[in-house]
């Protein structure tokens, strides 16, 4: 019920452009690591723990990267992440849940995006809500509202990210993933 409120409080926000980021300097490979093992606990708790695997990977450029640091609302992008994983955990009953870490440079090395996936091997993305996924009330699921990939969506456009998802082409599970600008170090 707690859940319903705040994103029917953030729908609101949202909708009269008075969602407000309180943006400092954080990292975001620290942030990502925490989560997760929240979410380890969370897979515990709904008794997946023998059937789902979370964990963290990256592509071997970034093995060895420790930090990784963006300006953003902290808070809100773990609720960017939270709700991504929280899907991920609904629409998987067994098989992985990877989170990778990437980095690129754009705009002529002008730029360095910092890019999040998060992979499942669940059900995938129901094809009569693909086309309207990032909107408002867009759910295929039993315990959803359908607000909080449109949440998501308008908390990394407000930071100047992108996000996407798409099925896999095996047709084996779904990947959620966004983008946001690094600070260089």
């Amino acid at each position: 019920m707690q859940r319903l409120t705040e994103d029917i409080l953030d729908l609101a926000r949202i909708e009269t452009k008075s969602l407000t980021l309180r943006k400092r300097r954080f990292n975001l490979k620290r942030l990502i690591v925490n989560t997760i093992a929240d979410y380890k606990n969370q897979i515990k708790r709904e008794g997946k723990q023998n059937n789902v695997e979370l964990k963290l990977t990256a592509s071997k450029k970034e093995n060895n990267i420790t930090d990784i640091f963006v300006d953003g609302d902290e808070g809100r992008i773990t609720q960017v992440i939270s709700n991504l994983l929280s899907n991920a955990i609904n629409f998987t009953n067994e098989g992985t849940i990877a989170v990778k870490i990437g980095k690129r440079t754009c705009n002529n090395n002008q730029e360095e995006l910092v890019t999040i996936s998060i992979k499942d091997t669940g059900k995938g993305i129901d094809h009569t809500v693909r086309d309207k996924l990032f909107t408002k009330f867009a759910t295929k699921s039993e315990k959803g509202t359908g607000l909080g990939l449109y949440i998501s969506k308008s908390i990394i456009e407000a930071h100047d990210g992108k996000i996407w998802a798409e099925n896999d082409h095996r047709g084996k599970g779904a990947t959620f993933s966004f983008s946001l600008p690094t600070i260089n170090e």
